[in-house]
């Protein structure tokens, strides 16, 4: 039995783009030669991998392939980038993913920073929630990831992302420099519930109050557009503040509380190389940038593996 580098790769594309012409066009290939490579390891496997539908599936071989071919892709990804990183020419392609409020207030700034500061690594965002992203982490689907408050290990913290009210610019509150979570109990709360929904609600316990809020969405421009409505306030943190619409106040909360960014890589497998270089250069770029109360430290909280 021969199995090659080429079909593992064609396959994890097939797979993660959810189909063959997907596939193609994300690997620089022709979609007759995507096809051939995944076929081929059928072949040599002897079994169907993908169930050829819309989107494409794993079959139950499939699924016990894939974690094995995202570890072994992964590892030469890393062996190359060591002989990358030892000629101080850092290249390659890290799939980082995070969760919708980090993805949308802080990564579109970093891409922006990394493609000059970091030309020649390409980054490749995956949104999810926390369990997913998690998953994603520990099972090769991402080489990195944003973390929210990971247990303490290697990895490079990128800001302290504090707690705020969202209110509209019409609120009796809305010029207060500070807002009591008290003072908002008669106000119908909104909430998105999500990994922040814990740190909300142990804001109301601080403040002893009762947690009750008056309607749960899922999206976060749905949350904004009911409170632009008027339908009910929020607490979002201090990275959301790029998205707040000029109508919105996002202002300093009582109990204070925020969480911690970590940009980190797999707990039980190597980590890409070019993770590092990424890492250190956001906590620089975030360390420069004026982000009111969201503070980047200057430098990694510990070495990367």
């Amino acid at each position: 039995m021969t199995v090659n580098l080429p079909q593992l790769r064609a396959f994890l594309a097939v797979v993660d783009a959810g189909g063959f012409s997907a596939a193609a066009a994300e690997l620089g290939m022709s979609q007759s030669a995507v096809s051939h490579a995944v076929a081929s390891l059928e072949r040599e496997l002897t079994a169907p991998l993908l169930i050829r539908a819309s989107p494409v599936r794993t079959t139950v071989l499939g699924e016990q392939v894939l974690p094995h071919a995202r570890i072994a892709l992964s590892a030469v990804r890393s062996v190359e980038q060591i002989a990358a990183d030892a000629t101080e020419t850092m290249t390659g392609t890290v799939r980082l993913a995070s969760t919708p409020t980090v993805c949308q207030g802080l990564i579109p700034g970093l891409l922006r920073h990394w493609c000059e500061d970091q030309p020649r690594i390409t980054v490749r965002v995956f949104e999810g929630d926390s369990s997913e992203v998690a998953a994603w982490l520990e099972d090769g689907t991402a080489d990195a990831a944003v973390l929210i408050d990971p247990p303490p290990g290697p990895g490079v913290q990128l800001a302290m992302d504090g707690y705020r009210a969202l209110l509209p610019r019409d609120h009796p509150l809305a010029s207060e420099p500070l807002v009591d979570i008290r003072d908002l109990e008669d106000d119908q709360f909104l909430i998105s519930p999500n990994g922040c929904e814990a740190r909300i609600r142990t804001i109301h316990h601080l403040a002893g109050l009762c947690f009750t809020p008056t309607h749960r969405v899922r999206d976060l421009a749905t949350l904004i557009s009911m409170v632009q409505a008027g339908i009910g306030v929020t607490v979002l943190s201090e990275v959301s503040r790029s998205l707040i619409p000029p109508d919105l106040v996002l202002l300093p909360l009582e109990p204070q509380t925020s969480r911690r960014l970590v940009l980190t890589g797999p707990e039980a497998r190597p980590w890409h190389p070019a993770i590092r270089t990424l890492a250190e250069s956001a906590a620089g770029y975030l360390a420069r940038t004026d982000s009111r109360s969201l503070s980047a430290v200057e430098g990694p909280a510990s070495a990367a593996p």
